[in-house]
């Protein structure tokens, strides 16, 4: 009798076992494939599932495109000795007259005037001279212009200008530059780049850096890489001018059943989906389904109806871009599919995985509904 009833309190515990499995969901870090894939739209769904195709990596390889402006790229070389407002100069009047001279006391027929300042609106003063326009012009420009503001006064006045190098003319540099601080413009530092290594370049890494430049109510930022590669990039500067560099502040996110699950920086202007999945330590090979690896995204109406084939799209649309990475082209797609800032890049678990995973929590039922059952044994 005691047998018997052994016998059936085991047997009830292997069917509470299954019971327990069948009604519990197993610790799993994510939605398997198949319930995935349920979610299209051709499944009433809310997602497209588009399998990745050379068409697809093709349609979907756009990154964000930086560039100046025609009006930034058009500006002419600012002359080394252009005068700006802010800017100091350094005056001296020569007067061909002993007794009486216009300027400077009696007998003194040389006049120095130092540390003239340039005032806001551009202008500088001079006694007997008045208000002379100075910014725009070089100091040749001003000596003519107070030569013929004084040349009625005195006789045959000679005068000198020369501007203290980039007093008013300067850039600020900030952000995640070397060197960061006002530098002036001068003959060497005319241009974008030239400014750049005056301020010792950048302090992170040159593949995430972006040199942004604001003048006035306009901006304009570029690869750093670009801003070398191209000369056209390399803009002349202008008094004022704000220069930031910054750094790429693009991520994407990775989960499932990958060597790690987390919110991933852009390490460089253009990333691969094999490349993302390198960066997380690479798919888990005792855990990782390789024909299950998904980019899930937000496409742009014009994408989406590029990549489905379809003119009814209206706005952004959920997207599902499968990877097989068993198919014998699966790691050329995968090398080839661009990761865009905001991806989600999630690894589905093997099937044998969920399998095990079941296996496992139905020995461990059934050993504990054996060791209730040897308890009743014992005790009766």
């Amino acid at each position: 009798m005691n047998r018997v009833r052994s016998s059936t309190i085991k047997a009830l515990g292997l069917v509470s076992a299954f019971a327990v499995v069948a009604s519990c969901g197993l610790p799993r870090s994510g939605p398997t494939k198949s319930e995935i894939l349920s979610g299209s739209v051709e499944k009433k769904g809310n997602a497209f599932v588009v399998e990745v195709t050379p068409e697809v990596s093709r349609a979907t390889a756009v990154q964000p495109t930086f560039g100046f402006s025609e009006a930034f790229r058009k500006a002419g070389l600012m002359g080394s000795d252009t005068i700006a407002a802010g800017d100091v100069l350094s005056i001296t009047v020569f007067e061909n007259v002993k007794d009486d001279p216009l300027l400077g006391n009696t007998g003194q027929r040389v006049t120095p005037l130092s540390e003239v300042q340039v005032d806001g609106q551009g202008y500088i003063f001079l006694p007997y001279a008045g208000r002379i326009r100075a910014a725009g012009q070089t100091p040749e420009g001003v000596r003519q212009a107070i030569t013929r503001q004084l040349e009625g006064q005195t006789p045959d006045p000679q005068v000198t200008v020369a501007r203290a190098a980039g007093a008013g003319a300067t850039v600020s540099v900030a952000g995640r530059a070397a060197g960061p601080g006002v530098y002036p413009i001068e003959a060497a530092t005319r241009t974008l780049a030239t400014m750049l290594a005056r301020s010792g370049g950048v302090a992170i890494d040159p593949d995430i850096a972006i040199i942004r430049l604001t003048r006035g109510n306009h901006s304009g930022k570029v690869w750093l890489k670009d801003l070398y590669a191209n000369p056209a990039n390399d803009i002349a500067l202008r008094p004022g001018d704000k220069i930031v560099v910054e750094e790429d502040s693009r991520s994407f996110i990775a989960l499932g059943a990958t060597g790690g699950q987390s919110k991933v920086d852009f390490e460089s202007e253009t990333l691969s989906a094999l490349e993302a999945i390198a960066m997380v330590g690479g798919l888990l090979t005792n855990a990782a389904d390789p024909k299950g690896v998904f980019v899930l995204r937000d496409e742009s109406e014009a994408i989406a109806r590029a990549v489905l084939g379809r003119n009814d799209l209206i706005g952004d649309q959920r997207i599902v871009y499968v990877l097989n990475l068993t198919e014998p082209t699966g790691l050329f797609e995968a090398r080839d599919f661009q990761i865009r800032d905001g991806d989600t890049l999630y690894v589905t678990e093997a099937p044998f995985v969920r399998w095990q995973k079941v296996l496992g929590a139905i020995t461990g039922t059934t050993g504990a509904a054996t060791n209730l059952a040897n308890t009743a044994d014992r005790s009766n």
